[in-house]
């Protein structure tokens, strides 16, 4: 069954009227009691999840992924002090807009579902909610936005996983374990949504923390290094560059309308993502920390942390456990492309779930290509923030929701903007700005001379990149 077969109905907060196990027994809508079965307490635990647990689950195991691995280096480009500070600004700046999406996600809902209007199967998206409350012309700018940054996001996991996986075993070049990961990304079509990723999540949440404790008890441990230097910043771009990837790491709201979506209450949503974020704090600063404090300025040249930390068998075991992430990673984010694929074929509200699968397939099919064409993905990261998710993350929520406090747009949230319609307009003002001229004004120029500075050494479907000459 998918995830809106059991979720929401009006998209409003009211809980569709579900069975309910409890102690050994269903509770009909009729009021008779039967036996439970063993489906039925597997749906229970494992497979229908639309609660604010599942949806915090979903949030973490979509926020926290190679960002464990590269804030180290992130430190060393920006410093301690900057680095944190960014990375609080920056989750302050994402619980804001995914508040104001939360809004425009309840007005969408009222307007749509709730009259009628949509099928109730139908799975909101991103770009539809920003249309249906402010207009099509920025709809369609959210659509080019977002799309293009979940393709090449979900491409990024692809080529994660090759690297990591060359790190432990080198017979294989990149290339090849990229046809590996691409055959394994194939199945993906056959999971039906975010609504029965309960169990997926929790794995990607144990894979991250693990590598977490790991990076900060091995950074303690060995000590810093002779001479160790902790200059950061050097210089403006590496700066801008270093806060342009914290930016980047916390930009999964491309995919928050359809966790909303999966709920069964979905305003609670803005909940659980702070609650992520919280934890995305408690994972990445403390080994962030060490890392940087035990290796210092050498991470300037080395962006992965498995790059400087001494072989073990733990650091394999964190090897692997991060490879098992990407592809949760890939799992979470692959799913707005799917629904939207779905929609483009027009099988989105098909009973025959396997039309929605054929459909879905061309989606992995275009990702598996571009992962093999560029595998030098690794040094545009900092440019998909500045010029990617810097807008869809950050200015257009803002933006649209000037647009609607304006021209009296957000009916259901009528008692909110009453009480702090002006601080929440000002608000969004200040996030807009902000973003424009950090992120996407010094972050982009940033961006943009790091990148030309490497692009003599990028090669189109190259082998294994940035590779080791074998002797």
């Amino acid at each position: 069954m998918e995830g809106k077969e059991m979720g929401n109905s009006d998209g409003v907060g009211e809980k569709r009227n579900h069975d309910v196990v409890e102690k050994g027994v269903e509770v009909t809508n009729e009021g008779t009691v039967e036996k439970t079965s063993a489906r039925d307490v597997w749906n229970a635990l494992i497979w229908h999840g639309g609660s604010v647990y599942d949806a915090w689950l979903n949030a973490v195991a979509a926020q926290v992924g190679s960002l464990i691995l590269t804030l180290p280096y992130t430190f060393a480009q920006m410093g301690y002090w900057c680095g944190v500070g960014s990375q609080f600004l920056y989750g302050a700046f994402g619980c804001w807009t995914v508040y104001i999406l939360s809004l425009f996600h309840a007005e969408a809902s009222q307007r749509t579902r709730a009259t009628g209007i949509i099928h109730q199967k139908h799975v909101l998206q991103y770009h539809e909610v920003i249309s249906i409350v402010t207009g099509k012309a920025l709809g369609n700018v959210v659509l080019a936005f977002n799309m293009t940054a979940l393709t090449f996001t979900c491409v990024l996991q692809l080529i994660a996983c090759s690297s990591h996986i060359y790190y432990m075993n080198s017979n294989w070049n990149k290339r090849e374990w990229l046809y590996l990961f691409g055959t394994l990304a194939l199945p993906t079509v056959l999971l039906p949504s975010v609504h029965n990723f309960r169990l997926i999540s929790f794995l990607g949440i144990a894979t991250t923390s693990i590598t977490s404790a790991y990076m900060t008890v091995a950074g303690i441990q060995h000590g810093q290094i002779g001479d160790v230097s902790h200059q950061g910043p050097k210089s403006m771009i590496d700066f801008f560059t270093g806060a342009t990837n914290i930016l980047f790491s916390f930009g999964s709201h491309g995919l928050c309308i359809e966790l909303m979506e999966a709920m069964w209450k979905p305003r609670n949503y803005k909940y659980a993502y702070i609650c992520a974020v919280l934890y995305t704090y408690f994972l990445t600063i403390p080994n962030s920390v060490s890392v940087y404090w035990a290796y210092g300025d050498i991470l300037l040249h080395r962006s992965n942390a498995f790059g400087v930390l001494p072989p073990s068998k733990m650091k394999n075991v964190c090897i692997i456990a991060m490879i098992l992430h990407q592809y949760v990673a890939y799992l979470l984010v692959v799913n707005p492309l799917f629904v939207a694929s779905e929609k483009l074929f027009r099988v989105h509200l098909s009973r025959r779930f396997m039309l929605k699968a054929l459909a879905r397939v061309p989606v992995v099919l275009i990702i598996w290509f571009f992962a093999l064409a560029i595998p030098f993905f690794g040094p545009i990261n900092s440019i998909m923030g500045a010029f990617l998710f810097s807008f869809s993350v950050y200015i257009i929520p803002s933006v649209a929701f000037m647009k609607a406090y304006s021209k009296n747009q957000l009916k259901t949230a009528e008692k909110d903007i009453a009480k702090y319609g002006q601080l929440m307009y000002w608000m969004s003002v200040f996030v807009a700005v902000w973003v424009f001229i950090f992120g996407f004004g010094f972050g982009g120029w940033a961006s943009a001379t790091n990148f030309i500075r490497q692009i003599q050494s990028f090669g189109f479907f190259d082998k294994c990149y940035q590779c080791p000459t074998k002797k």
